[in-house]
């Protein structure tokens, strides 16, 4: 891939309609919540996971086995997953780093994910089970993506601009000098005013009758404080494991 700041943050752009998209259609069912509630699954023999969690195993799996997982910016929220069943051949990515799992934010992706949802869905039980699960899975998968895609190549994109002082800065584990660094704060308002406004557009034309809309000031909170500092942790996680 083209290490161009510009051309990456039009992929991340891009990336906000998906997200956006797959919020509103999970929204549009109850929050179920016993789907998230361990042993409650229906699944026989099965006493631990949630459906929610089953669910979103059985996709991986599957997703691990047609390769999905050799793009760097696709890491898993599950572990023990098959092998890739076909050969893939990525293009050169770019990036320095051999293990891009050391940049796997999952498990706090998921649950920023779930408390999100008490914000988005309409409380209360529809029985709409499955359909809820599976669109908590590609909603999910679609964040993760955005929060990855950044981490890695936008620090890739900021270290190659200036590697004298980046490296300086990692040689010292400067944290906080990292972090300010990398802060743009001119740039994370507009990304959060073009959420704003995606959220509004895409439901401007839908009847409220049969659609339900979602708080676009809950997506906007989410981008702010979750998926933006996110992104950020990990494009300090990458660039401290840079240099090694």
């Amino acid at each position: 891939m083209r290490l161009d700041l510009d051309i990456i943050a039009s992929k991340l752009e891009g990336l906000e309609e998906t997200i956006i998209v797959k919020l509103i259609d999970r929204a549009q069912f109850r929050l179920n919540e016993q789907i998230y509630l361990p042993g409650q699954s229906g699944f026989l023999n099965e006493n631990e996971r949630s459906l929610f969690e089953l669910r979103l195993f059985f996709q991986e799996s599957m997703d691990s086995q047609f390769g999905r997982f050799k793009a760097p910016e696709e890491r898993p929220f599950c572990q023990d997953l098959p092998p890739a069943m076909r050969v893939v051949s990525m293009p050169p990515s770019g990036l320095v780093i051999d293990d891009f799992d050391l940049i796997n934010l999952g498990p706090v992706i998921k649950t920023s994910y779930l408390e999100l949802l008490k914000k988005l869905c309409r409380p209360g039980d529809d029985s709409q089970y499955g359909s809820s699960t599976e669109h908590d899975v590609y909603a999910l998968q679609a964040i993760a993506r955005r929060i990855h895609f950044g981490s890695l190549y936008i620090s890739e994109c900021k270290f190659s601009a200036d590697p004298e002082t980046y490296s300086e800065l990692i040689m010292a584990r400067d944290v906080e000098a990292l972090n300010s660094k990398l802060t743009r704060k001119e740039v994370e308002d507009k990304i959060i005013d073009r959420v704003r406004e995606k959220v509004e557009s895409i439901q401007s034309k839908a009847n409220p009758k049969v659609r339900y809309l979602i708080n676009s000031d809950a997506v906007v909170e989410y981008y702010r404080n979750i998926i933006i500092p996110l992104t950020k942790k990990g494009e300090i996680t990458y660039l401290l494991q840079r240099l090694k």
